[in-house]
């Protein structure tokens, strides 16, 4: 009896601890930035992006100049 006791409120303590319900209540709640200012998410698209398009042709540029 006490171990089904002991095993319900553990079971209850880590369905109300699991962390999947909404965050916040809004689209964008859950992103590590911001969407709220439009040029400062551009310019992180841009830099994402633009880092991880251009990165080849600047590793062939260098092994082209060595």
């Amino acid at each position: 009896m006490f171990a089904r006791q002991l095993m319900r409120n553990f079971t209850t303590s880590a369905i109300r601890r699991s962390g999947h319900g909404d965050p916040g209540g809004y689209p964008g709640a859950n992103l590590p930035f911001s969407i709220k200012n439009r040029y400062k998410l551009t310019a992180y698209f841009i830099f994402f992006f633009g880092s991880g398009l251009a990165l080849p042709f600047v590793i062939v540029r260098h092994q082209m100049l060595k």
